[in-house]
Protein backbone atom coordinates (compact mmCIF):
# COMPACT_ATOMS: atom_id res chain seq x y z
CA UNK A 1 0.00 0.00 0.00
CA UNK A 2 1.24 3.43 -0.53
CA UNK A 3 -0.40 4.79 2.50
CA UNK A 4 1.40 3.40 5.76
CA UNK A 5 0.05 3.62 9.22
CA UNK A 6 2.35 3.26 11.86
CA UNK A 7 1.79 4.25 15.66
CA UNK A 8 4.53 5.80 17.85
CA UNK A 9 2.66 5.30 21.56
CA UNK A 10 -0.26 7.42 21.14
CA UNK A 11 0.19 9.27 18.20
CA UNK A 12 -1.12 7.88 14.54
CA UNK A 13 1.10 8.27 11.73
CA UNK A 14 -0.04 8.11 8.23
CA UNK A 15 2.82 8.62 5.64
CA UNK A 16 1.67 9.03 2.17
CA UNK A 17 5.22 6.53 0.33
CA UNK A 18 4.84 7.71 -3.08
CA UNK A 19 8.30 9.45 -3.47
CA UNK A 20 9.09 8.62 -6.92
CA UNK A 21 5.60 10.03 -7.76
CA UNK A 22 6.67 13.15 -5.05
CA UNK A 23 3.42 11.36 -3.28
CA UNK A 24 0.93 12.76 -5.68
CA UNK A 25 -2.41 11.31 -5.38
CA UNK A 26 -4.37 8.81 -7.57
CA UNK A 27 -8.09 8.40 -7.07
CA UNK A 28 -6.69 4.77 -5.67
CA UNK A 29 -4.64 6.59 -3.18
CA UNK A 30 -7.41 9.13 -2.11
CA UNK A 31 -9.45 5.91 -1.58
CA UNK A 32 -6.33 4.25 0.95
CA UNK A 33 -6.39 7.38 2.79
CA UNK A 34 -10.45 7.02 3.23
CA UNK A 35 -9.88 3.64 4.59
CA UNK A 36 -6.79 4.11 7.11
CA UNK A 37 -8.18 7.32 8.38
CA UNK A 38 -11.69 4.88 9.65
CA UNK A 39 -8.85 2.93 11.26
CA UNK A 40 -7.40 6.01 12.88
CA UNK A 41 -10.77 6.95 14.38
CA UNK A 42 -11.47 3.55 15.86
CA UNK A 43 -7.96 3.66 17.63
CA UNK A 44 -6.50 4.64 21.00
CA UNK A 45 -4.42 7.30 19.37
CA UNK A 46 -4.96 10.87 20.80
CA UNK A 47 -3.53 12.60 17.37
CA UNK A 48 -2.91 11.53 13.92
CA UNK A 49 -0.40 12.84 11.83
CA UNK A 50 0.12 13.80 8.51
CA UNK A 51 3.48 13.44 6.26
CA UNK A 52 5.27 12.61 3.47
CA UNK A 53 7.84 10.28 2.09
CA UNK A 54 11.12 11.12 1.61
CA UNK A 55 12.52 14.95 1.32
CA UNK A 56 10.65 16.22 -1.58
CA UNK A 57 7.72 16.30 -1.20
CA UNK A 58 4.50 16.16 1.37
CA UNK A 59 2.01 15.75 -1.31
CA UNK A 60 2.68 17.44 -4.57
CA UNK A 61 -1.38 16.99 -5.50
CA UNK A 62 -3.35 15.02 -8.17
CA UNK A 63 -1.94 13.04 -11.12
CA UNK A 64 -2.62 14.85 -13.87
CA UNK A 65 -2.84 11.78 -16.16
CA UNK A 66 -5.53 10.72 -14.32
CA UNK A 67 -7.65 13.83 -14.43
CA UNK A 68 -7.40 13.97 -18.65
CA UNK A 69 -10.15 12.58 -20.68
CA UNK A 70 -12.77 12.37 -18.15
CA UNK A 71 -16.72 13.85 -18.50
CA UNK A 72 -17.62 16.29 -16.25
CA UNK A 73 -20.15 13.73 -14.37
CA UNK A 74 -16.37 12.06 -14.10
CA UNK A 75 -15.09 14.67 -13.11
CA UNK A 76 -17.64 15.81 -10.24
CA UNK A 77 -17.21 12.46 -8.77
CA UNK A 78 -13.86 12.29 -8.73
CA UNK A 79 -13.97 16.02 -7.06
CA UNK A 80 -16.40 14.98 -4.43
CA UNK A 81 -14.74 11.70 -3.71
CA UNK A 82 -11.43 13.74 -2.62
CA UNK A 83 -13.58 16.49 -0.76
CA UNK A 84 -15.58 13.50 1.28
CA UNK A 85 -12.56 12.11 2.09
CA UNK A 86 -10.58 14.94 3.27
CA UNK A 87 -13.35 16.17 5.55
CA UNK A 88 -13.14 12.87 7.38
CA UNK A 89 -10.74 14.49 8.82
CA UNK A 90 -13.31 17.47 10.11
CA UNK A 91 -14.79 14.28 11.75
CA UNK A 92 -11.68 12.37 13.03
CA UNK A 93 -12.52 11.95 17.03
CA UNK A 94 -8.81 13.44 17.20
CA UNK A 95 -6.91 16.41 16.07
CA UNK A 96 -4.61 16.13 12.89
CA UNK A 97 -1.15 17.82 12.26
CA UNK A 98 0.29 17.69 9.33
CA UNK A 99 3.87 17.67 8.85
CA UNK A 100 4.46 19.25 5.44
CA UNK A 101 7.71 18.62 3.81
CA UNK A 102 8.56 19.77 0.92
CA UNK A 103 6.27 20.79 -1.76
CA UNK A 104 2.10 20.47 -0.70
CA UNK A 105 0.97 21.57 -4.19
CA UNK A 106 -2.55 21.78 -4.97
CA UNK A 107 -4.24 18.86 -3.66
CA UNK A 108 -1.68 17.74 -1.30
CA UNK A 109 -2.57 21.79 0.05
CA UNK A 110 -5.78 20.87 0.20
CA UNK A 111 -5.02 18.05 2.47
CA UNK A 112 -3.00 19.80 5.08
CA UNK A 113 -5.73 22.37 4.53
CA UNK A 114 -7.72 20.05 6.30
CA UNK A 115 -6.06 19.05 8.82
CA UNK A 116 -6.57 20.34 12.40
CA UNK A 117 -2.66 21.90 12.22
CA UNK A 118 -0.29 22.42 9.67
CA UNK A 119 3.80 22.16 10.58
CA UNK A 120 6.43 23.24 8.26
CA UNK A 121 9.65 21.82 7.66
CA UNK A 122 11.92 24.93 6.40
CA UNK A 123 11.74 23.54 2.83
CA UNK A 124 8.02 23.32 2.87
CA UNK A 125 6.40 25.65 -0.49
CA UNK A 126 2.79 25.08 -0.73
CA UNK A 127 0.92 26.26 -4.04
CA UNK A 128 -2.68 26.14 -5.42
CA UNK A 129 -1.76 26.15 -8.81
CA UNK A 130 -4.76 24.85 -10.75
CA UNK A 131 -5.28 28.04 -12.44
CA UNK A 132 -2.25 27.39 -14.56
CA UNK A 133 -3.58 24.13 -15.68
CA UNK A 134 -7.28 25.94 -16.57
CA UNK A 135 -8.99 24.41 -13.28
CA UNK A 136 -9.58 25.70 -9.74
CA UNK A 137 -9.14 23.67 -6.40
CA UNK A 138 -11.73 21.03 -5.89
CA UNK A 139 -10.93 19.92 -2.19
CA UNK A 140 -11.79 22.51 -0.42
CA UNK A 141 -8.85 24.53 -1.12
CA UNK A 142 -11.53 27.69 -2.58
CA UNK A 143 -13.52 27.59 0.89
CA UNK A 144 -10.74 26.14 3.15
CA UNK A 145 -7.99 28.58 2.73
CA UNK A 146 -10.06 32.03 3.28
CA UNK A 147 -11.32 30.62 6.06
CA UNK A 148 -7.98 30.54 7.30
CA UNK A 149 -6.28 33.57 6.12
CA UNK A 150 -9.06 35.46 4.80
CA UNK A 151 -10.53 36.02 1.35
CA UNK A 152 -7.77 38.29 -0.09
CA UNK A 153 -5.04 36.04 0.51
CA UNK A 154 -6.26 33.43 -0.29
CA UNK A 155 -7.67 35.03 -4.10
CA UNK A 156 -4.14 36.00 -4.27
CA UNK A 157 -2.62 32.47 -4.10
CA UNK A 158 -5.54 30.85 -5.84
CA UNK A 159 -5.71 33.49 -8.84
CA UNK A 160 -1.68 33.65 -9.42
CA UNK A 161 -0.72 30.07 -8.64
CA UNK A 162 2.04 31.64 -6.18
CA UNK A 163 4.37 29.52 -4.43
CA UNK A 164 4.36 30.20 -0.65
CA UNK A 165 7.42 29.18 1.54
CA UNK A 166 7.48 28.04 4.87
CA UNK A 167 8.60 31.17 6.36
CA UNK A 168 5.97 33.22 4.39
CA UNK A 169 3.41 30.85 5.48
CA UNK A 170 3.92 30.86 8.98
CA UNK A 171 3.11 35.11 8.49
CA UNK A 172 0.37 35.00 7.28
CA UNK A 173 -1.54 32.40 8.97
CA UNK A 174 -1.53 29.38 6.78
CA UNK A 175 0.87 26.85 9.27
CA UNK A 176 0.67 27.20 12.99
CA UNK A 177 4.75 26.44 13.30
CA UNK A 178 7.93 26.03 11.30
CA UNK A 179 9.68 22.91 13.19
CA UNK A 180 12.76 21.07 12.54
CA UNK A 181 11.30 17.37 12.20
CA UNK A 182 9.18 14.62 13.14
CA UNK A 183 10.47 14.67 16.88
CA UNK A 184 9.57 18.59 16.98
CA UNK A 185 6.34 17.99 15.18
CA UNK A 186 5.69 14.92 18.24
CA UNK A 187 6.61 17.54 20.86
CA UNK A 188 3.71 19.58 19.30
CA UNK A 189 1.16 17.08 19.17
CA UNK A 190 1.53 15.74 22.41
CA UNK A 191 0.39 19.23 23.85
CA UNK A 192 -2.98 17.93 23.11
CA UNK A 193 -2.81 13.80 24.35
CA UNK A 194 -3.43 15.17 28.15
CA UNK A 195 -6.99 15.92 27.58
CA UNK A 196 -10.61 14.53 27.10
CA UNK A 197 -11.18 13.86 23.29
CA UNK A 198 -14.83 14.19 24.18
CA UNK A 199 -14.02 18.24 25.38
CA UNK A 200 -11.97 18.29 22.53
CA UNK A 201 -14.08 17.64 20.16
CA UNK A 202 -17.21 20.28 21.21
CA UNK A 203 -14.15 22.76 21.07
CA UNK A 204 -13.10 22.05 17.25
CA UNK A 205 -17.38 21.77 16.48
CA UNK A 206 -17.61 25.39 18.31
CA UNK A 207 -14.45 26.44 16.16
CA UNK A 208 -15.21 25.00 13.10
CA UNK A 209 -19.12 26.74 13.12
CA UNK A 210 -17.97 30.05 13.47
CA UNK A 211 -16.63 30.37 9.79
CA UNK A 212 -20.54 29.44 8.64
CA UNK A 213 -22.54 31.07 10.84
CA UNK A 214 -23.36 34.77 12.63
CA UNK A 215 -22.18 35.50 16.14
CA UNK A 216 -25.50 35.47 18.10
CA UNK A 217 -25.75 31.76 16.21
CA UNK A 218 -22.26 31.05 16.83
CA UNK A 219 -22.88 32.12 20.60
CA UNK A 220 -25.64 29.67 20.46
CA UNK A 221 -23.61 26.84 19.23
CA UNK A 222 -20.86 27.25 21.57
CA UNK A 223 -23.89 27.47 24.93
CA UNK A 224 -24.38 24.18 23.52
CA UNK A 225 -21.57 22.65 22.67
CA UNK A 226 -20.26 23.82 26.39
CA UNK A 227 -22.95 22.53 28.44
CA UNK A 228 -22.75 19.45 26.76
CA UNK A 229 -19.41 19.36 27.96
CA UNK A 230 -20.20 20.19 31.57
CA UNK A 231 -22.42 17.40 31.83
CA UNK A 232 -19.85 15.05 31.05
CA UNK A 233 -17.52 12.87 33.29
CA UNK A 234 -14.59 14.12 32.38
CA UNK A 235 -15.89 17.72 33.71
CA UNK A 236 -16.63 16.46 36.74
CA UNK A 237 -13.34 14.90 36.79
CA UNK A 238 -11.83 17.81 35.81
CA UNK A 239 -13.11 20.23 38.14
CA UNK A 240 -12.94 17.73 41.07
CA UNK A 241 -8.99 17.22 40.51
CA UNK A 242 -8.88 21.05 40.28
CA UNK A 243 -9.95 21.34 43.42
CA UNK A 244 -7.99 18.64 44.57
CA UNK A 245 -4.80 20.16 43.32
CA UNK A 246 -4.15 16.71 41.55
CA UNK A 247 -3.67 15.37 37.55
CA UNK A 248 -7.01 14.81 36.30
CA UNK A 249 -7.47 11.07 34.88
CA UNK A 250 -9.85 11.49 31.68
CA UNK A 251 -11.95 8.81 30.18
CA UNK A 252 -13.18 10.74 27.01
CA UNK A 253 -16.90 10.43 28.37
Amino acid sequence: MAIELTYEEDLAILTINRPASLNALSFSLIREISVVLDDVAQSNARVLVITGAGEKSFCAGADIKELTGKTAAGHREGVELGQSVFSKLDDLPIPSIALVNGYAFGGGMELALASTFRLALPNAKFSLPEVKLGLIPGYGGTQRLPRLIGQARALEIILSGKIVKAEDALAMGLVNRVVSGMSEAFEFAREFTGFSLLTQQYARQSVMRSGNCSLNEGLRVEAYLSTLAYVSKDAKEGMQAFVESRQAEFTDK
